[in-house]
């Protein structure tokens, strides 16, 4: 006769071995876990070392030489290398030491507690005292050359976008006697140069959906950015995000503007031209600049990086609106698609209108000069009046003949191109409108399928 009791241990034993497998399987994993992070923290520290040691002797001392002028800077922050330079601002990558002293809720890279690993069993929490991980930010060192308005303007915006999806927020700012400094979160990210000639469709895709968001949030609070392109673009492809930066050039819609006639009626617009100076001399004199001119000069704001301005801009409109980014946006897809950066390598302004007539024609060149009171003139034989259409610029851009034509999600990306690059502002794409698009929606199936599969590998 067997007990009862008997019965009932043999089967929790028998069911118990292979929860005991499981556990030893589970802390395996998590031990590999965990050495994986330590390995990659190594790797962080590797190179963060080798940044050090690269640091060459004029950066030191501009890195010394702020941390000097700023009473208490070394405390605050430590200062690792330089990872930019422009014509107003110098950007340095710095440890910030007291990260955990203050409200952070900015930082939307890290969710600790959704991702930390859980706590392994069979092991004493003493055993191994958790390191405290480096905590990095971007130091923008501002120039005194710039104006104390321009200065007051870019960290005004900076705090009104501080909410916005893939914007840059603004963390605080300093300023001891003429100099400000603006501490800034410190986005991993890759080279432009180093990635955009491997995108896919749908890499392209995801990464313009991260640039439109960013804008949609800046363009609903009636600001321009002004200087959009992939270096003020911070993206990673590993995860596939990206961050709007450097908005020094960047002015709320309306400033200083003055009503320019691409904002009048058509027909108003047809008055004015045809009683132009223009059209009641231009079929007796010779196409050229007048001796004589008593005009006052046109002064419009032409801020920005060549090659990625706006027709208007180029134009001398005094009265840009938010379409200007979406411009420069659709040039960044045309380097992509095309394979070439920068596609656009003009010297100044009239080269630039050049290389825009050169794909759109002179007769749509006209047209557009014609709807802020310009006139386009060229002599130069190489330029037809038709142009030539995106796909035709995109197929010979990457060598391709018929042997290879385009499939239907390039054509698909062209379509959406063509209505980023309209010469006519107000037919342009908005960001909103972009963001609806086919187009923009490729990627997003991949990339939810993506997420969903690193949720799965969260333990329950």
């Amino acid at each position: 006769m067997v007990d009862e009791d008997d019965v009932d241990g043999q089967d929790a034993a028998t069911i118990g071995e292979p929860e005991v497998e499981d556990e030893e399987e589970a802390v395996e994993e998590q031990e590999e876990v965990v050495e994986e992070e330590e390995e990659e923290e190594e790797e962080e520290e590797e190179e963060e070392s080798s940044d050090e040691e690269q640091v060459e002797s004029s950066v030191q001392a501009d890195m010394d030489r702020l941390q000097h002028d700023f009473p208490g800077f070394r405390d605050r922050y430590r200062l690792i290398k330089r990872i930019g330079e422009g014509t107003f601002s110098t950007v340095f990558k710095a440890e910030d030491i007291h990260y955990d002293r203050y409200d952070n809720s900015w930082d939307h890279e890290d969710d600790l507690s959704k991702w930390a690993s859980p706590p392994l069993k069979g092991r004493s929490s003493q055993s191994r005292s958790p390191r405290k991980r480096a905590r990095y930010v971007a130091i923008k060192k501002i120039y005194v050359t710039s104006s104390p308005a321009r200065i007051l303007n870019e960290l005004e915006l900076l705090h009104d976008l501080r909410q916005c999806p893939s914007v840059c927020p603004l963390i605080t700012a300093f300023r001891h006697t003429d100099q400000v400094v603006a501490i800034l979160p410190y986005f991993r990210h890759g080279d432009f140069r180093a990635y955009f000639r491997e995108m896919t469709i749908p890499d392209i895709a995801i990464y313009l959906r991260s640039l439109f968001t960013a804008l949609k949030s800046v363009h609903e609070h009636k600001i321009l950015h002004r200087d959009i392109k992939p270096t003020n673009f911070l993206y990673d492809p590993t995860t596939q995000h990206g961050v709007l930066v450097d908005f020094g050039l960047a002015e709320r819609e309306g400033t200083d503007s003055k009503q320019c006639l691409c904002h009048e009626t058509r027909e108003t617009r047809k008055h004015r031209q045809a009683s132009s100076v223009w059209a009641q001399t231009s079929m007796t004199t010779q196409p050229g600049y007048p001796k004589s001119d008593t005009r006052p000069s046109r002064r419009a704001n032409r801020a920005g990086t060549r090659g990625f301005r706006a027709p208007e801009v180029l134009f001398k409109c005094t009265e840009q609106t938010t379409a200007i980014d979406i411009w420069s946006a659709g040039v960044i897809l045309l380097t992509i698609l095309s394979k070439r950066f920068p596609f656009f390598n003009s010297a100044d302004d009239v080269e630039a209108m050049i290389e825009i007539a050169t794909i759109f024609g002179t007769k749509r060149m006209k047209a557009a000069g014609l709807l802020h009171g310009c006139v386009f003139e060229t002599t130069i034989p190489t330029i037809g009046q038709q142009g030539f259409t995106m796909e035709k610029i995109i197929l010979w851009s990457t060598c391709r003949t018929e042997d290879k034509p385009l499939t239907p999600d390039e054509k698909l990306a062209i379509r959406f191109l063509e209505r980023c690059m309209e010469l006519d502002p107000s037919r342009r794409i908005t960001a909103q409108e972009a963001l609806d698009h086919e187009f923009l929606n490729i990627g997003m199936a991949s990339q939810e399928t993506a997420d969903e599969d690193e949720v799965d590998m969260l333990p329950a």
